[in-house]
């Protein structure tokens, strides 16, 4: 597989068009849940960063972003899930003139599909007692000999 190449440009551009796009989409009727999934505007900060303090590589953020369109397609399709991840997250909340970090249960749910030999992973999320919002959107990974992913670390939470 070629090297991913892009320019400042071509990222910018590519940027602009998804911050346009992602808005518009509102939410998805997934049948999988019998609900609707929120597009809100934590989804396409989880794109680009992976938490509060912690960006993502151009590099990764470009792959996610050029293919944000195949999400709300596989989630319109999905009648089955592939793996549902249980853990906390954490929040950070304004509280008393400072920012803290609390701990809240949130469970990741993730959905693969192959569209036209393209291998894509979206991961929902509900954190306690909230809606279902899109959380992260993971084209092609490729896997070692020891049957790792490549792409990301293994935590939907993060990745």
């Amino acid at each position: 597989m070629a090297p991913l190449q892009f320019t400042d440009e071509g990222f910018n551009m590519l940027l602009q068009q998804a911050q346009e796009f992602y808005p518009a989409i509102g939410q998805v009727a997934c049948p999988y849940f019998r609900a609707p999934i929120h597009f809100n505007a934590l989804g396409l900060e989880h794109l680009r960063r992976k938490s509060w303090n912690r960006g993502r590589s151009r590099s990764d953020q470009f792959m996610r972003l050029k293919h944000l369109k195949m999400a709300p397609a596989i989630l319109r399709l999905s009648n089955t899930v592939q793996g549902i991840h249980h853990g906390q997250e954490r929040i950070r909340q304004h509280r008393h003139g400072r920012w803290e970090e609390i701990f809240s249960p949130a469970t990741f749910y993730e959905f693969v599909a192959v569209i036209e030999t393209r291998r894509f992973k979206v991961i929902v999320k509900q954190s306690a007692g909230k809606e279902l919002i899109f959380w992260s959107l993971i084209p092609y990974w490729r896997q070692t000999e020891t049957g790792t992913r490549v792409l990301h670390e293994g935590n939907p939470a993060e990745d």
